[in-house]
Formats: C-alpha cells, sequence, structure tokens
C-alpha cells in the first residue's frame, strides 16, 4: 500500500503549486487592471479552474495527511486500536459511499458537458469547460484510492497478529 500512500503524497504536492499559480495569476490581473486598465476574461476564469482543481483533487492528500476536519474531542484520547477501528468504519460506512455518490451524482453533468463540448458562456472565456467538470469525477476516484489505503492501515493496525510484522511503513503513521 505503499504506492497509494506515495500516489496521494505526490499528487497533494503536486496540485498545491496551484494556489501559487492562483495568486500570481491574480496579482497579475489586479495590476493589469489598475495600471493598464487591462482585464482578461480567461485570465479570471484560470483562477477559477485552478481553485476547483486544487480543492477537489487535493481532498485525498488531506485525507492522507490525517489533515482534515475532525472531531477530536474523543479521538485523540483513544488508542491506537480504537482510533484505528473510527478510521475503519467510517471509511466503510462514510466515506465510501459518499465517493460512490459523488461520482454517481456528477457522472450526467459530465456526460452532457463531453457530449456538447462546453465551453466558457463569456466571450473571450477558456475553452473546454468540459476538462474542469471531468474532477467532478477525478476527485472520488482519488479518495476511493486514498479510503483504500486507509483501510488498509486501520485493517493493519486491528487485525494483525503479531502487530510487528504489521507496522505502517514510514510516514504512514
Amino acid at each position: 500500500m505503499k504506492f497509494l500512500h506515495n500516489f496521494s503524497k505526490i499528487t497533494g504536492k503536486t496540485i498545491a503549486w496551484l494556489t501559487l499559480f492562483m495568486v500570481l495569476f491574480s496579482v497579475f490581473n489586479v495590476l493589469a487592471s489598475w495600471l493598464f486598465n487591462l482585464s482578461w476574461i480567461w485570465l479570471r476564469e484560470s483562477v477559477t479552474w485552478m481553485h476547483g482543481a486544487n480543492f477537489l483533487l487535493a481532498a485525498a492528500y488531506t485525507l492522507n495527511r490525517q489533515a482534515h476536519v475532525r472531531v477530536d474531542i474523543l479521538y485523540a484520547k483513544m488508542t491506537a486500536k480504537k482510533q484505528a477501528l473510527v478510521d475503519f468504519v467510517g471509511t466503510l460506512l462514510l466515506l465510501l459511499p459518499t465517493c460512490i455518490f459523488i461520482a454517481w451524482a456528477s457522472w450526467p453533468t459530465f456526460l452532457l458537458s463531453w457530449r456538447v463540448g462546453e465551453v466558457s458562456s463569456e466571450a473571450g472565456g477558456l475553452p473546454a469547460i468540459y476538462l474542469l467538470k471531468s474532477l467532478l469525477l477525478l476527485m472520488p476516484l482519488l479518495l476511493i484510492l486514498e479510503a483504500i489505503n486507509q483501510l488498509t492501515r486501520s485493517g493493519m493496525i486491528l487485525f494483525c497478529k503479531p502487530p510487528e510484522f504489521c507496522k505502517p511503513t514510514e510516514g504512514q503513521q
């Protein structure tokens, strides 16, 4: 499962660069507007695209790093085995069904967008909005891959005997 762990890590670190580009594009757009009274729809839309990609594609990385929102009042006081049980059950009963539902609900939007070759409704806007809408399916896919990683990690803690043969690799704790 080291592959899945590293895949989420590489994906997240790559996507994180979009934040820098969002800031640079935004600053450039503001300066061009102030100094030269210039503005481009495609530049503003590209920031929106990057924001959407950053949000959708970094979700699996956030889960991988245990940086997602969690009510830690009880969880932090639990033993490693109880935490693994919460993670295992939560992934199995909440995360996976949610990912499947998001993919199912996004499928018609994705399909229609690709079928009509959807483009920006703004003159001078970005073409190929269907590529952006593809992220609606890519996000649950990446989360499902990370869910498999989470289930494996939690399962090793819960079910391995003797536990020393099942210790997670470095960076997976």
